[in-house]
C-alpha cells in the first residue's frame, strides 16, 4: 500500500496548531519542553512540512490542555 500525504490537510493542521499555542501564549520553545519534541520539529509541524502521528498529537493537545479534537477543527 503506497502512503498518501494530504499536503493541504498538513498545512491546515500545521495554521491550527499555531493559532491554538499562540492563542493560549505558550511559545514554540516552551511546547517543546512540555512535549520534550525537538524545538525543530514544532516548526516543522506548524510550517506543514511534516505529517506528525497521531500520538504527537495527543501529546500536544494534552501539552496545551486542550481536547485533541481543537487541533483537528478547520475547514
Amino acid at each position: 500500500m503506497k502512503y498518501f500525504k494530504d499536503d493541504q490537510f498538513v498545512k491546515k493542521f500545521g495554521k491550527r496548531l499555531r493559532d491554538l499555542r499562540k492563542a493560549k501564549q505558550v511559545s514554540q520553545e516552551e511546547l517543546s519542553y512540555r512535549t520534550g519534541f525537538e524545538l525543530s520539529q514544532i516548526g516543522r509541524i506548524e510550517r506543514g512540512t511534516i505529517n506528525t502521528s497521531i500520538s504527537h498529537a495527543a501529546t500536544i493537545a494534552k501539552a496545551l490542555n486542550i481536547h485533541i479534537t481543537e487541533l483537528f477543527l478547520f475547514d
